[in-house]
């Protein structure tokens, strides 16, 4: 049986071009980048060439650019590096639907002694400025709010609040990871301090990741050891990983290509599909994302019965798979705990043809209804 992969969001495969970059870098590039030989300097041009690739993709200096192992990092170095030591008497201003990655950090910071404003979504998944407006005080000093969610994919307005965090004398950090290398992110545009990225997110391998740092921003760093990275990341640079993100920022594939299939998609599901509700319809979305809820039925049934069917779905954020609570993300733009296990995330990318779109539409409309058959058979029977 063949298998369809629509679970981009927790992943992507690798593009064929960055794994052929990627193989020729581990073969013939095998010096240390911060070594002063041939071999040394061969690979610290491959390094700063992967650089500017990613700095091209942002439209930013290539100096701001930072090189970590993924997104988690990047969000951590972020969010610690602007507050190092104590971090009592300071405030931090973030969104209840946040990766954990940031939410953890700022729960850590918050245990230490820092004050954090957890600012809502709207019904739709939105973070509106007013609501970062009105949370700011004289004492905060980060506020982090995502650029696209990515169990919704839902857009977050960022320049809006970028522009009252300035105002306010605070930093702007943006968890980018869902948007960079599928949108155009034009750094410079968005008026962040800081923005983080993930190369597997648009088909470079796991492991490798990046930190945009606004020349002039003080960040400490959060490992120790050698000045690489300009002092800001500790540990002999990933060459091989660096060229093959900045071999896939290079990669033309217009994302918004998706956008047609996944509202066909969405259309086809909610006419055929009695209780489906897409989360966030009406907000501004990433092309390839949509979270559906099918109401009386749990999501990770649908996830097992349509990977059976030989669909890769998802029932929500893959860093929280096996998470026996509901999505915090669909708690916090208020639906029920029973709404939220009811949700699944489909999530397309350059593999996905209108064949398997149509594909994917009649093995949902069967497991769903095959499930709901099922749920029905055994209250009968209770």
């Amino acid at each position: 049986m063949r298998h369809y992969y629509f679970d981009h969001n927790a992943t992507t495969p690798l593009a064929p071009e960055v794994l052929a970059d990627l193989t020729r870098t581990l073969s013939e590039v095998s010096g240390n980048a911060s070594s002063i030989h041939h071999f040394g300097q061969a690979a610290k041009q491959r390094l700063e060439q992967a650089r500017r690739e990613l700095a091209a993709l942002l439209v930013c200096d290539a100096k701001e650019i930072v090189f970590t192992s993924g997104g988690t990092e990047s969000d951590n170095l972020a969010v610690f590096g602007v507050i190092p030591g104590s971090p009592a008497g300071k405030h931090i201003v973030t969104s209840a639907i946040e990766h954990p990655a940031v939410l953890n950090s700022c729960a850590r910071l918050e245990k230490a002694g820092a004050a954090v404003t957890y600012v809502a979504p709207d019904s739709d998944g939105l973070i509106h400025p007013s609501s970062i407006a009105s949370a700011m005080r004289r004492e905060t000093v980060l506020v982090t709010i995502m650029h696209a969610n990515n169990e919704t994919g839902v857009i977050q307005p960022i320049r809006e609040i970028a522009a009252i965090a300035h105002d306010a004398g605070a930093l702007l950090h943006s968890d980018g990871v869902q948007m960079a290398g599928r949108m155009p992110v034009c750094i410079r545009e968005l008026g962040v301090d800081l923005y983080a990225v993930s190369g597997h997110k648009f088909g470079a391998p796991k492991g490798i990741g990046a930190l945009y740092v606004r020349k002039g921003t003080v960040l400490d760093p959060i490992l120790y050891g050698g000045r690489h990275e300009r002092e800001r990341r500790a540990g002999t640079e990933n060459v091989p990983g660096a060229a093959a993100i900045g071999r896939a920022a290079t990669l033309s594939f217009d994302w918004n290509t998706l956008a047609t299939l996944r509202d066909r998609m969405e259309r086809e599901i909610l006419q055929r599909v009695p209780g489906a509700y897409v989360n966030g319809l009406t907000a501004p979305r990433i092309p390839n994302t949509s979270s559906i809820r099918f109401d009386g039925i749990e999501g990770e049934a649908i996830v097992i019965s349509m990977d059976l069917a030989g669909y890769a779905i998802s029932s929500g954020s893959a860093c929280s798979s096996g998470a026996v609570e509901p999505s915090h993300v669909l708690l916090a733009m208020g639906l029920s705990p029973e709404q939220a296990r009811s949700s699944i995330r489909i999530s397309l990318g350059p593999s996905n043809t209108s064949e398997d779109v149509d594909g994917l539409v009649e093995a949902l409309v069967h497991s769903v209804a095959h499930l709901r058959r099922v749920s029905t058979a055994v209250l009968a029977h209770a």
